[in-house]
């Protein structure tokens, strides 16, 4: 008995496409390649406590942008600390240690209606200037202090959205600048840069 096997036609999207009527559907841009580091890079996440349901949700999507630039979960050392005033020494103390290349600072400083917030936020993001200029470790700020923020589910919600995006961005800018120093730090070894 001969018998032949009929393979179902197949056809292309392009074809399908033509043939239905229906748009193409573009294709996803391939994900990006980001360069590796020559040496090996720690970093410490100092989070505030405050408004921790907020600030948590930059931790998560810095730690999943970051391990996507090629420093993994277990490079990174989280420390929390109870409000953004404190982070700053902590900072300092961590840069000191010489054992991070760089640290991240996460916190979200809101009006209480009782002191000015803008001074608050004002003093650490300078403390964390000067810790940086300092020690010479990179010191990136999350912290953020909204014009106006209320204890509503709308703002808190709107915030958790905005610190995920504070989250990926700290992370671009974290691993941007550890790239670029470690080619700064290469060329004055070499004697390119003097």
């Amino acid at each position: 008995m001969n018998q032949t096997l009929l393979e179902p036609e197949v056809q292309s999207h392009s074809q399908t496409a033509e043939t239905s009527g229906a748009p193409d559907v573009p294709e996803r841009p391939p994900a990006p390649v980001h360069p590796r580091f020559v040496k090996p890079q720690r970093v410490a996440f100092v989070q505030s406590s405050w408004h921790r349901d907020v600030v948590e949700e930059c931790r998560i999507a810095f730690l999943e942008e970051i391990e996507a630039r090629h420093i993994t979960r277990a490079q990174v050392d989280l420390f929390e600390v109870p409000g953004s005033f404190e982070i700053p020494l902590h900072a300092q103390l961590l840069a000191k240690t010489r054992r991070y290349t760089a640290i991240v600072a996460a916190g979200l400083v809101v009006d209480g209606g009782i002191y000015r917030h803008e001074f608050v936020a004002d003093t650490v993001i300078k403390a964390l200037m000067d810790v940086q200029l300092k020690t010479e470790v990179p010191v990136f700020s999350a912290v953020l202090t909204p014009q106006q923020f209320h204890e509503s589910a709308v703002h808190h919600e709107f915030f958790r959205k905005h610190f995920v995006i504070k989250g990926i961005e700290v992370a671009e800018a974290c691993a941007n600048t550890l790239h670029s120093l470690e080619r700064l730090r290469g060329q004055v070894a070499a004697g390119i840069v003097g």
